[in-house]
């Protein structure tokens, strides 16, 4: 039998215990290595408050100034401009010294100057199905349906349209196309009722549709509004409605529904909603219908029980038919003005992206015009076209 030499039974035990140091050496390494990770995930750069806020969802929320490690800058600043005669007529021959553009009241150097092609429209269609809409829809309907054949009839038009409705709450209908015979059929199916939630519906258009509608810098965003102004239901007030629409660089052009004769509670607030985010408000159905030439008596709706009024009163014959033409004629007014805006664009003097809103203000050297133009935006990241050509 064979004796083990001293020492040798601990040699062969050393031998063959495993080896723990190159496991624990890996182990160590993941762990830093995951840490590292993780600290560099997007979700966890969003928890550095100098980082800035990325698609920030209302005005309340867009970042605030906190140190001076924010370096993202502002490059160029869209601003699309309406100049219109006192015909109704947009003013085509402006050149670029007629122009004089301030940012919170400093003047700002013009960097790019177009008349056409003017970049292309992301328009939101926004129709009061609501109760109090129901017997003015067929009317609003006809004069979309034009509306959007007009925006839309060339070929190869670089402009797009998607359909919301609003009552009790608000409905994506069509998302954006350039296919006007599509739209025609949605349009033509909507139908009205239920209740009148009509800043949410602005809300949520400029937040879900126009905020995502491009890059800022190669796209003109327009929120199309007709209704009569009331809302009874929305969680959002106004001011919100029209501070999303800021954060989502928008105009709102408002067509009110309201015939002539009638109380107008809402005017107000569609006037507000366009002077304030650079758009303008139609009263199509305020002016005075005059007499019906065929009976003698005045057709509008402020005498529709009378019995000599029934048969070619407000919602039929003549007095209809004058309703479609006044409202096809705003938004003919109205696709006039989109399609021949002035682009122009600024790089601001003060670049730096702190969340602040900053208001804008362009005067025009020409006499007896109106201009209209996006009133200021917010300084937070919206996404640019790298690709897009300006010349």
């Amino acid at each position: 039998m064979r004796r083990n030499k001293p020492g040798e039974a601990k040699n062969r035990a050393m031998r063959r215990r495993p080896r723990a140091w190159p496991w624990a050496v890996a182990l160590i390494l993941a762990a830093a290595f995951a840490s590292e990770s993780f600290a560099q995930s997007p979700a966890n750069r969003r928890l550095d408050p100098a980082a800035p806020a990325h698609g920030a969802p209302s005005a309340a929320d867009a970042p605030k100034p906190t140190s001076t490690r924010v370096t993202v800058h502002v490059e160029v600043v869209n601003v699309p401009v309406s100049v219109i005669n006192k015909r109704g007529y947009p003013v085509f021959n402006l050149e670029k010294s007629d122009f004089k553009v301030y940012e919170d009241g400093v003047p700002q150097v013009i960097r790019y100057f177009n008349r056409v092609p003017a970049p292309p429209l992301r328009i939101g269609l926004l129709v009061d199905t609501s109760n109090s809409a129901a017997m003015t829809l067929h009317f609003e309907k006809e004069a979309a349906i034009e509306f959007s054949y007009n925006m839309l009839r060339n070929e190869n038009t670089a402009n797009e349209i998607f359909l919301e409705t609003f009552d009790t709450s608000s409905n994506l209908i069509q998302d954006f196309t350039s296919n006007p015979e599509l739209l025609n059929n949605k349009i033509h199916a909507l139908k009205a009722g239920g209740g009148q939630a009509l800043y949410d519906a602005i809300y949520y258009a400029c937040k879900n549709k126009l905020m995502n509608a491009g890059p800022t810098d190669y796209t003109r965003r327009v929120l199309v509004l007709i209704s009569n102004g009331v809302d009874v239901e929305s969680r959002h007030t106004l001011d919100e409605a029209i501070s999303m629409a800021h954060l989502a660089q928008t105009s709102i052009y408002t067509i009110g529904n309201v015939a002539y004769g009638f109380n107008d509670p809402g005017a107000r607030y569609l006037r507000k909603l366009a002077e304030e985010t650079g758009g303008e408000a139609f009263f199509p159905l305020q002016k005075t219908p005059g007499a019906d030439y065929e009976t003698g008596y005045l057709s509008h709706g402020q005498f529709d029980n009378l019995q000599q009024n029934r048969g070619l009163g407000a919602q039929t014959g003549i007095y209809g038919a004058e309703r479609l033409l006044k409202l096809a004629d705003a938004l003919t007014d109205l696709g006039r003005q989109l399609n021949n805006q002035y682009d122009i664009g600024y790089t601001p003097s003060n670049p730096v992206l702190n969340g602040t809103y900053r208001t804008i203000r362009v005067n025009v050297d020409r006499k007896d015009v109106r201009v209209l133009w996006k009133p200021g935006y917010f300084a937070v990241h919206q996404p640019t076209s790298a690709g897009a050509a300006k010349k």
